[in-house]
């Protein structure tokens, strides 16, 4: 049988993956279209990480590999940050600064740990990487932190 507290940790931590995960992918669908991407060429380009150019000939299946990747890494950043706070209370009792400072480190590490490791290959922008520093600061890191505390 599978305990109460194990339940709810599992709930929150995909809760706020849920949460942080439509926020982050609904900023990127913005700025995307805003340069006429579609939302699944998006798509595809996350699943390109995997598949690599391929991706882009998949259609509709590709597109929904993609968000299910996207919604895999969003809860993946929010059960890192769930069980360091368990261990560190400062990340309760500071979320909206730690939030905003974990969605930088979130940032980083997507740029210069997964994206370099995965198939998918763009050149480097400074306005795309500012921008989504935002994001990952006010609908990644913001999120996860102040459900963690909520549920705390």
């Amino acid at each position: 049988m599978i305990s109460s507290s194990l339940l709810t940790s599992f709930k929150v931590v995909l809760l706020a993956g849920l949460t942080c995960g439509v926020l982050d992918l609904t900023g990127t669908l913005t700025v995307s279209k805003l340069k006429g991407i579609t939302p699944m060429r998006l798509l595809q380009a996350i699943a390109s990480g995997m598949l690599g150019p391929k991706s882009f000939e998949g259609g509709a299946g590709t597109a929904a590999l993609g968000l299910g990747i996207h919604f895999l890494i969003a809860t993946v950043a929010a059960a890192v940050y769930y069980a360091a706070s368990r261990e560190m209370s400062l990340l309760i009792e500071h979320a909206v600064l730690c939030g905003l400072l974990y969605g930088i480190a979130v940032h980083l590490f997507m740029s210069f740990v997964v994206l370099p490791l995965s198939s998918l290959q763009r050149p480097f922008s400074i306005k795309a990487f500012l921008t989504q520093l935002l994001i990952h600061m006010f609908f990644v890191g913001l999120p996860i932190s102040l459900i963690v505390r909520y549920f705390a």
